[in-house]
């Protein structure tokens, strides 16, 4: 990063291979950008973020890095931390000036950010529910949605309780609890 302006995707792949982790798998890169401060822009951290963050952290070695590795794990944030960690993830994954992402990233992600927090059958039919809709509305997940799903998932820990009258949720979150229904009934 020494006479570029930023760290691009493929200079974090180069990171990941460097630290022994699997960028498509491992949530702890995910961490590592956001305790950096990766907001400038999307997919990306800057040279300034970089240097920034890796003076917070008090990293300057791959040796340093990897050391730091284990306390990158998401059981250690609470839940305001966490919620502004998925908050990140959304962010930091969009591509350019996109204010959405694919719901197929949006499948993907959510199964790997929400892993050990929400129940994995609550992952695998949001995901399902999403492969399956027809509606093209939900072809692009809005960032509003995104956190729903991750609030929906903290307030509503049985789907019986969803009372779709009482309740102020997005309708992409209505929809779904109409495909757990659907597939309750089956």
């Amino acid at each position: 990063l020494t006479t570029r302006t930023q760290l691009t995707a493929t200079a974090i792949s180069k990171l990941c291979d460097d630290l022994g982790i699997d960028p498509l798998e491992d949530i702890r890169i995910l961490v590592l950008l956001w305790k950096l401060g990766a907001n400038e822009k999307p997919a990306q951290i800057s040279k300034e973020e970089w240097k920034k963050g890796c003076i917070k952290l008090q990293v300057d070695s791959i040796k340093k890095f990897q050391a730091l590795l284990p306390a990158l794990d998401t059981g250690f944030l609470d839940r305001t931390e966490f919620r502004d960690f998925y908050k990140f993830c959304f962010q930091f994954n969009r591509q350019g000036t996109h204010r959405t992402l694919d719901k197929d990233l949006v499948s993907a992600l959510i199964g790997m950010v929400l892993k050990d927090r929400v129940p994995s059958d609550r992952l695998t039919t949001f995901a399902d529910f999403l492969g399956e809709t027809k509606d093209e509305s939900y072809s692009r997940i809005t960032l509003d949605q995104w956190m729903s799903f991750l609030d929906f998932c903290y307030e509503v820990e049985d789907i019986a309780d969803f009372d779709e009258s009482t309740s102020a949720w997005p309708v992409l979150i209505d929809e779904y609890v109409e495909y757990l229904e659907k597939l309750e009934n089956k």
